[in-house]
């Protein structure tokens, strides 16, 4: 099943958007979904996480801004980012398995992303 993210936008310091990702029917059993990011000229890297447990996670410089969450019945990933830094701007990813987020499979990744621009 094809992610495909959008969302994405040009915005000023402080403020908010929300990121979606249509998943699909990976809502329909055991699931981890992610949310990933590339800066320019930077590597890949996390941002959240939450499985079908509802178990979330979230790297440090997310904590207290961003917000994943899942819509079952809209079968969409969110991607909830307030007081949003000029340093998030970046090209952002969902990805998702179905799996628990320890499980030993790979995320499979939406191929598009969402641009996220920031500015002062």
């Amino acid at each position: 099943v094809p992610l495909v993210e959008s969302g994405g936008g040009s915005v000023q310091a402080g403020g908010s958007l929300r990121l979606s990702c249509v998943v699909g029917e990976y809502t329909s059993s055991r699931y981890c979904m992610a949310w990933f990011r590339r800066q320019p000229g930077k590597a890949r890297e996390g941002v959240a996480t939450i499985d079908s447990e509802g178990t979330t996670s979230y790297k440090d410089f997310a904590k207290g801004r961003f917000a994943i969450s899942v819509d079952n019945a809209e079968k969409t990933l969110y991607l909830q980012m307030d007081s949003l830094k000029i340093e998030d701007t970046a090209m952002y990813y969902c990805a998702a398995k179905g799996e628990l987020c320890n499980g030993p499979n790979r995320l499979n990744f939406g191929s598009q992303g969402t641009q996220v621009t920031v500015s002062s």
